[in-house]
């Protein structure tokens, strides 16, 4: 009786080296397109932990500019993406809230790097993830999401507003769109390296 081997097992027998896993973040505040961006951009059937808003959640979290939204992270959103046969992205969405920040510092353990999201109509909303991943030393690239009909904002009036480091790359994808957030998450992999061969030893 023959068995067919498992992907991992031909790998192993094949000499193929299983693809490097590197673990993103994907932060920001309430309602930006956290969700949607892993959701968009996952190979697999993300895993989500969408919660249906109550009247006493909707009374602490302002959804003023997002009157459709129906449902909000109660933990995290995970996804993955092969990058290539070499690189394998884990995606982890950090909920919005900061009544949620006490999760914070475990699933950031381990993580290469972070794209913090950011709605243009609510600039101030990514400033906890801001100061949160520069204190904890990660790297991150800021993501504006480009939804329709917004008013436009230049990258350099974003940095003023967030008084971001210059190094700090700023990206405009579309949080719907597998290929946009693609290339902001390639992004924060370059930032990544950057970081970790600026930390190298001379």
């Amino acid at each position: 009786m023959v068995f067919a081997q498992s992907p991992e097992n031909h790998r192993r027998s094949s000499g193929i080296r299983p693809p490097l896993p590197v673990k993103i973040i994907i932060a920001g505040g309430f309602g930006v397109g956290k969700t949607t961006a892993v959701g968009s951009i996952s190979d697999n059937e993300p895993l989500t932990t969408e919660a249906v808003m109550t009247a006493v959640a909707a009374g602490i979290d302002d959804n003023s500019l997002t009157p459709d939204k129906r449902t909000t992270t109660v933990a995290m959103d995970f996804g993955s993406l092969a990058i290539d046969e070499g690189i394998k992205l884990y995606l982890f969405g950090t909920p919005g809230q900061d009544r949620f920040g006490f999760m914070w510092g475990d699933l950031i353990r381990g993580a290469l790097g972070a794209l913090v999201i950011v709605d243009t109509r609510r600039v101030e909303d990514c400033f906890p993830a801001v100061d949160y991943f520069e204190s904890a030393g990660v790297p991150f690239a800021i993501g504006v999401n480009r939804f329709p009909a917004r008013d436009y904002i230049s990258k350099d009036e974003f940095r003023w507003a967030l008084a971001i480091d210059p190094e700090v790359p700023v990206v405009e994808f579309d949080a719907r769109d597998r290929v946009s957030v693609r290339d902001a998450l390639l992004v924060v992999l370059d930032q990544a390296l950057t970081f970790a061969q600026a930390a190298e030893p001379r």
